[in-house]
């Protein structure tokens, strides 16, 4: 193919023209609900504008709506963490076939460059992107207007292209790509591609494993009122079923779940409760939220104590279930599991952290060197409006966000006890058991196993190494009541 391409980002390599969604994202994730809501209601105006041809104001009005008093480097954090999950899913493959086949790829936006370059070069494997600027003060906050006139695009590509014009030009005939102009030839969407090739021969996007933010949908503006209007309600939902939760004995709450919108999907048989005398089972989960082991405890109708790594002290106190702080250190934590399971069955998540994605992290090897009775459990849920982890937020509302879903469902597959010739009893090693473990539940979820750790999701999402620091209680009360504030004004 040819040596160069640039292609238009909004409406060519997304197949959503409009940038709106991702400037509510913005909006939510980097400063809250109040410039969500504005954001919001200022969509009827932008709308306007773009019917009436000025685009472009429409445009500079959702930046300075969204991005106004905002540091800089929470706008970066949100573009890292938050945004390439739905950029992805917004993606269309014919572009993304013809993009990739050149040597040099060069995307350009609407957006702020701030917005999409780490999404671009990352995941797109663009080489330089050319977007608007954003205007930041002295101290690091922008003030949401942008540096010099966004015509200026044209010139900039061509500055990239002094050697020779590039090669093909992806965009809209009907946008403003005034840089197809300076290309050699240009194609517009959509993209019809050779059908021949079978899926595993094309070279797709690179997946985006971590993810942030409390959203699970795009926030377009029919899909952002409804979250607004049913906020309210979901925190009253939340609040009577964890109330719920808390009060009644473990083995009524299965049936008690259905009366409250939730759902628990259980496959396989459990195994029977060891007998006194007798150590206890050790079931080693998937790690999608911090109700994992809840959920657990809650199907087998028996509250067994969880092996925690890095949660809030709030929802220590909250958890129905015993909880076993872990400290890191390798001789104490395996001192304290074998204590735990001298006294009874114990839930243990080797990944140490979360994933939403279909991916399995690296599953840490102590579990396999203390007990050979190991019994797999895949875990899995579905929510319909907010996730139940966060790696920048908040892990105190975590549960909360959770039961705020209108139906939240659970998938609990138990798998058979490993047998004797597949722990480290028959002279296997540590590490090839929980390998094996870690490989046999990502069949039976339909997961990738990767050898990515919960250092590794904390260094892309947050910047931090994922250690939650001691804040009191008093203080996480606080918090999570100026959170929701807004909602009682």
């Amino acid at each position: 193919m040819g040596s160069s391409v640039v292609s238009e980002l909004e409406g060519t390599l997304l197949k959503d023209t409009n940038p709106f969604c991702y400037f509510m994202l913005v909006a939510f994730e980097a400063s809250g609900l109040v410039r969500f809501a504005l954001l919001l209601a200022l969509w009827p105006v932008i709308r306007l504008f773009e019917v009436l041809g000025y685009g472009d104001v429409g445009l500079k009005l959702m930046i300075f709506v969204a991005t106004v008093g905002v540091r800089e480097s929470e706008i970066e954090s949100v573009a890292r963490a938050v945004l390439p999950k739905f950029y992805m899913g917004d993606i269309d493959m014919g572009t993304w076939r013809v993009f990739s086949s050149y040597e040099r790829r060069v995307v350009v936006t609407r957006m702020p460059r701030i917005m999409v370059e780490m999404f671009v070069k990352e995941h797109l494997r663009a080489d330089e992107v050319v977007g608007s600027e954003l205007v930041v003060n002295r101290f690091g906050y922008a003030i949401g207007l942008l540096e010099g006139d966004m015509n200026s695009i044209s010139c900039r590509v061509a500055k990239l292209f002094v050697d020779g014009s590039p090669s093909l030009g992806l965009g809209r005939p009907r946008s403003n790509s005034h840089f197809l102009s300076l290309c050699k030839e240009e194609l517009h969407p959509p993209f019809h591609t050779d059908q021949k090739h079978s899926d595993h021969q094309i070279i797709r996007p690179l997946p985006v494993i971590f993810h942030d933010g409390r959203l699970v949908k795009r926030p377009t503006p029919s899909t952002a009122l409804l979250i607004l209007l049913w906020m309210p309600l979901g925190i009253i939902i939340a609040a009577i079923r964890i109330f719920v939760g808390l009060m009644l004995p473990m083995r009524v709450i299965p049936y008690m779940s259905h009366l409250f919108g939730g759902k628990i999907i259980v496959k396989g048989k459990p195994p029977p409760p060891v007998s006194s005398g007798n150590n206890g089972v050790l079931y080693v989960c998937t790690h999608r939220t911090l109700m994992d082991p809840v959920v657990l405890s809650t199907v087998l109708r028996r509250k067994i104590p969880a092996v925690t790594y890095s949660i809030s002290r709030l929802s220590e106190i909250l958890s129905p279930i015993p909880t076993v702080r872990l400290t890191r250190i390798r001789e104490v934590d395996a001192e304290r599991i074998q204590r735990e399971l001298s006294k009874g069955d114990l839930v243990v998540c080797p990944e140490g952290t979360t994933c939403r994605e279909p991916f399995l992290l690296r599953f840490s090897a102590l579990f396999a060197e203390l007990t050979d009775r190991i019994v797999p459990v895949a875990m899995n849920y579905r929510v319909g409006f907010f996730h139940a982890t966060t790696a920048r937020g908040w892990k105190g509302l975590d549960p909360i966000f959770f039961f705020m879903n209108p139906r939240p469902i659970y998938e609990v597959t138990f798998l058979n006890q490993l047998p004797a010739e597949a722990t480290c009893s028959s002279g296997k090693s540590p590490h090839d058991v929980a390998n094996y473990v870690q490989r046999i539940l990502a069949a039976t979820l339909g997961f990738e196993c990767t050898n990515f750790t919960r250092k590794d999701k904390y260094r892309v999402l947050a910047g931090n190494d994922g250690t939650v620091s001691y804040i009191s209680i008093v203080d996480q009360v606080k918090k999570v009541v100026s959170t929701f504030k807004p909602f009682f004004h």
